[in-house]
């Protein structure tokens, strides 16, 4: 079994979730598998748009979870 990993979750996630951070422990290899199982602990974020931060880098599409020290929920960025 992996080590706990460190969440950081801002904005309105942070409200929605009901911290600001957290240990937790998970397995994925995607994003995408990584999205579900936050939003099976936390189902009011299914319908919310969130960017995940992989060791403080935003990140898509396959990771080795072996290699994270700190994933980061960040809602979406205005700008330009």
């Amino acid at each position: 079994m992996n080590d706990p990993l460190l969440i950081k979750y801002f904005g309105n996630i942070a409200e929605i979730v009901g911290t600001h951070e957290e240990q937790l422990q998970l397995s994925f290899n995607t994003i995408e598998q990584l999205r579900n199982q936050l939003t099976e602990r936390y189902p009011k974020l299914i319908n919310l748009e969130f960017n995940i931060a992989v060791n403080q880098k935003i990140t898509e599409g396959t990771i080795t979870s072996k290699t994270i020290t700190e994933l980061a929920l960040l809602p979406p960025f205005a700008g330009g």
